[in-house]
């Protein structure tokens, strides 16, 4: 699995001209699911994102994680994120999973992230979406769970 992950000041996600999803302080999760990818992969990505220590203290370093500033989640699933651009043009998404095994994932990510007591947003998962972020910083990071 890989995760961008961006502290945003505020974020929504709409589809179809409507808002199904927006966030204050927190953190945008773009997530990608390959075929690999497993219970064990979701469980190290929501045990890892929610303590990344991403958030700004009073000094200005950033000693805070999403936890700590009770901040909210907005969850994107990104099938693009495994494009493979090596060759050609047009990019390859072969390293994608399919709809079924990806939209599981996605959704177990999102209930144990939920379960941690953290607020989580969502996109709509296979929808054309529009991502509306203010990213604080700039803050981004990327987290691949097969580079542990």
């Amino acid at each position: 699995m890989r995760a961008v992950i961006q502290r945003a000041i505020s974020a929504s996600v709409e589809v179809e001209r409507e808002v199904i999803g927006q966030i204050n302080e927190g953190l945008v999760i773009l997530l990608g699911v390959t075929h690999e990818d497993t219970e064990e992969d979701v469980r190290y990505l929501v045990k890892k994102i929610p303590h990344l220590r991403i958030f700004e203290d009073r000094d200005g370093k950033m000693n805070h994680s999403l936890l700590d500033v009770n901040g909210g989640l907005l969850s994107i699933s990104q099938f693009t994120l495994y494009g493979e651009t090596r060759k050609g043009r047009r990019p390859n998404f072969m390293e994608a999973a399919k709809p079924e095994q990806a939209n599981k994932l996605y959704e177990r990510f999102n209930e144990l992230l939920r379960s941690e007591g953290i607020e989580v947003e969502t996109g709509a998962f296979g929808e054309m979406m529009n991502i509306q972020l203010t990213n604080s910083g700039p803050v981004t990071l990327i987290i691949d769970s097969k580079e542990k």
